[in-house]
């Protein structure tokens, strides 16, 4: 018995620092470390549902940097995300920015779509050109209110009385 409970001590070990090592692998090298050197830029959204600082920066589904910050501008009452991208691409000035998911239960990422202009986005610059994220209960609310709606199943104040 003495040498059973020795067994499921040590077996519990193991485990115990083979979950630590997976655990530590994710934190160091799970991809979500901010751009340590490269360009700020900032890019106003009318919603970020989901995202949050450390989220990845895409373009063309390629990594190229992080969402550094997340703030309200108070005069206009927009989200600002505050990006730090690789300084060896020059953005053209006229690229857009949206929010999107990586899947129906993922976390959400920048995606740039770079333009066409001449002129670069600079250190500090402004991306203009913006889509924020979208909503999928809200989505799903509009289904459902539409499915009910056609199916003449009004709810409150939906349809008339009978006579």
């Amino acid at each position: 018995m003495k040498g059973r409970n020795l067994a499921e001590v040590m077996m519990g070990a193991v485990v115990l620092a083979t979950a630590a090592v997976f655990l530590g692998y994710a934190i160091l090298l799970g991809g979500r470390a901010p751009v340590a050197s490269g360009i700020t830029l900032t890019a106003a959204f009318d919603r970020v549902d989901g995202l949050t600082e450390g989220a990845d920066v895409r373009i063309g589904g390629v990594k190229v940097g992080s969402v550094t910050g997340l703030a309200i501008d108070p005069q206009s009452f927009q989200a600002v995300a505050t990006l730090r991208v690789r300084s060896d691409l020059r953005l053209p000035r006229d690229s857009s920015a949206e929010i999107q998911s990586e899947g129906l239960l993922g976390g959400r990422y920048v995606a740039i779509v770079p333009g066409g202009a001449d002129a670069v986005l600079a250190d500090g610059g402004r991306i203009t050109e913006t889509q924020g994220s979208i909503s999928l209960e809200s989505l799903l609310g509009r289904f459902i209110f539409s499915v009910t709606q056609m199916n003449g199943g009004g709810g409150a104040g939906g349809g008339e009385a009978r006579r």
